[in-house]
């Protein structure tokens, strides 16, 4: 079987929406945490306006604060050129540009439609490419809208198409409020390996309705590689109403080896850095394997059993 790649967003997508600030130090050793467990990637921070998402206002002194580990790949969010600028300015070598698939979020999250976006992306990558860094394209609201509904995936692809004519090799699907379904998710994850063959597809998937493992899998089925997922189930969009966290990230991890399939990260690390965030964030966190255990945990038979 083919390996897998993790990419852990709780640091951004996680802490973006926190009630309680967490501390510039504490963001910078809870990450250094994750470097340490074999995660193929971590998105660091966003250089977004501090009025916008203030939890992330300290993003310049995290990314210059963390110890980078050789075989993890390090990216932030930017939602602009002035956010590439600051970005490079303080080390990031990868940038996720942000769009949404759907107008009516597009123009709540960003304020402007997907059209206006994708012109901004090109001026972006022109900036992002002076400065040798590597871009993935992230389309938000990829299944689903809160707003409009359905996005068609025509739609979809038609951003794709123009994402790959920009020379951005990586592309980014989101499940941004948790709408998709496993079937849904595998149809159109399919359609854009196939007729995108030389792009990088990552899949960005929400739980809110409880389909997140399963349109993981459904992904997975179709040939994808490579997942978002938030340590503990961490995250949401300020910008999508209902939004719950993402996929976790241990639970993740521990259907793949349940599988055989190898994800290159040390899940009983993972699992001792989840257990450490409850404190760290000031309240419980959704994950179901850091409560109930791995699959292969065992119980002494009760004494009254003979």
């Amino acid at each position: 079987m083919k390996r897998v790649y993790i990419n852990d967003v709780a640091a951004r997508d996680g802490f973006q929406i926190e009630p309680r600030w967490i501390e510039t130090r504490d963001k910078i050793a809870f990450i250094d945490r994750l470097s340490a467990t074999g995660l193929a990637k971590i998105e660091v921070t966003s250089f977004t306006s501090p009025k916008a998402i203030p939890n992330l206002a300290d993003a310049a002194e995290v990314m210059r604060g963390i110890q980078r580990a050789p075989d993890v790949d390090y990216v932030v969010l930017v939602p602009n050129v002035k956010g590439v600028e600051r970005a490079l300015a303080a080390g990031a070598g990868e940038l996720n540009f942000v769009m949404s698939a759907s107008d009516s979020h597009g123009r709540a999250n960003l304020g402007m439609t997907a059209a206006e976006s994708l012109d901004r992306f090109a001026a972006m990558a022109a900036v992002a490419r002076a400065g040798n860094a590597r871009i993935n394209a992230a389309i938000s609201t990829a299944f689903g809208c809160p707003f409009a509904g359905a996005v068609p995936v025509e739609q979809v692809m038609a951003i794709v198409a123009r994402i790959e004519t920009l020379g951005i090799a990586s592309v980014m699907l989101c499940d941004t409020t948790g709408m998709a379904n496993p079937l849904q998710t595998a149809a159109l994850c399919e359609a854009v390996l196939t007729r995108h063959p030389r792009l990088q597809l990552t899949l960005h998937l929400h739980d809110t309705r409880g389909m997140g493992l399963a349109n993981a899998l459904a992904a997975w089925q179709v040939g994808v590689q490579h997942f978002d997922a938030a340590l503990g189930g961490l995250g949401g969009c300020p910008y999508a109403p209902g939004a719950s966290g993402n996929i976790c990230t241990e639970d993740l991890v521990h259907m793949f080896a349940c599988m055989g399939v190898t994800t290159g990260v040390d899940l009983d690390a993972l699992l001792a850095a989840s257990q450490a965030l409850p404190a760290l964030i000031g309240h419980d966190t959704p994950g179901q394997v850091v409560k109930a255990g791995k699959a292969d945990r065992r119980y002494p038979l009760p004494a009254a059993v003979g």
